[in-house]
């Protein structure tokens, strides 16, 4: 982060602790961080991945902001690399994680193919369909398929 950067954000945690800024200034600024973290990083070729539940602190009206990620790289041998890659830059910018299951996915970028399958042994299946849903948010022009075979 720039120091401009950082300087912005202690100025406004300095005005909501002395009073002068509202609880409101700070939701905004919970909802950028999230905003800002992108849905779907997936690589090329077939690769294990994770879904993950991405959430701020709770706000004081009770709310807990939160979105669903997913991340797959071919460089990790396990979930587990994937996730604490994730979780622990994520936690550098003050938001919480959560894996939600895993699974395996193959992209097929020449053919616009995409297949989500098999599930995780650390963190059990991944929610298959959600996981299509969130590609489709970045690959729309892509045939996603789900399957319960294969790990």
């Amino acid at each position: 982060m720039s120091i401009c950067r950082l300087a912005a954000v202690h100025n406004i945690l300095r005005k909501i602790v002395s009073g002068g800024a509202s609880c409101r200034t700070f939701a905004k600024m919970v909802d950028a961080k999230l905003d800002a973290v992108p849905v779907v990083e997936i690589d090329e070729g077939i690769f294990k991945y994770v879904l993950i539940k991405v959430y701020a602190k709770e706000q004081a009206d009770g709310t807990e902001p939160s979105k669903l990620i997913v991340r797959g790289f071919d460089r990790a041998q396990w979930h587990s690399d994937i996730y604490d890659e994730v979780s622990s830059s994520l936690m550098g910018l003050g938001l919480e994680t959560e894996c939600l299951g895993g699974g395996r996915i193959e992209n097929r970028p020449d053919l616009k193919q995409i297949k989500v399958y098999g599930y995780s042994q650390g963190y059990g299946k991944a929610d298959h369909l959600e996981t299509r849903r969130l590609l489709l948010t970045k690959y729309a022009d892509h045939n996603i398929s789900c399957s319960d075979e294969g790990y």
